[in-house]
């Protein structure tokens, strides 16, 4: 029976490690990703008034972002509300200045929505791998716990299951 319990607790403490490494990958990515964001950014000088009557200043966070995009999108709808719209009958010509303004502003807005995306996108997975990291400590505890001390479970019926054991013990403390 000790035996049993000591397979379990293996088992635990490897699932313990998994989730602590997997934490510690998410957060590196992560960080990783959001300094690339950044870096990018910085590289490319967008550089835009945020408020009226504001000098232009460099766009590199997901709030900065956000309202530049926003700001964009309104500018480019004074040109034309939808695409189509500002077509017609016609088609696309990238020799009519209105039509040239209008798709760069689109490339401009989608580009500033995308690092907003981005920039979501790394602090979930920061979030995430922090609470795997939590996940994994917790684990290593209770499979260490269950490791040296698989007595705790001797005075319990043999129908109970290791985790009923682990909290009986544990509520007893």
């Amino acid at each position: 029976m000790i035996r049993k319990y000591r397979y379990l607790a293996i088992i635990i403490l490897l699932l313990a490690v998994v989730a602590f490494v997997m934490g510690i990958v998410f957060i590196a990515q992560g960080v990783t990703k959001n300094h690339l964001l950044v870096e990018t950014m910085q590289v490319e000088q967008v550089m835009l008034p945020l408020q009226p009557e504001e000098e232009p200043s460099l766009i590199d966070t997901a709030d900065e972002a956000q309202t530049a995009g926003d700001l964009i999108r309104e500018h480019r709808r004074g040109i034309a509300s939808t695409y189509q719209e500002l077509l017609g009958e016609g088609r696309f010509d990238p020799t009519n200045p209105e039509h040239l303004t209008y798709a760069q502003a689109l490339n401009m807005e989608n580009y500033l929505y995308l690092a907003v995306l981005g920039f979501g996108l790394t602090t979930v997975a920061m979030a995430s791998g922090a609470f795997m990291v939590i996940t994994g400590i917790a684990l290593g505890y209770l499979g260490k716990y269950s490791f040296f001390r698989h007595d705790a479970f001797t005075y319990l019926p043999i129908d109970s299951t290791p985790a009923m054991a682990l909290f009986a013990k544990l509520s007893n403390l």
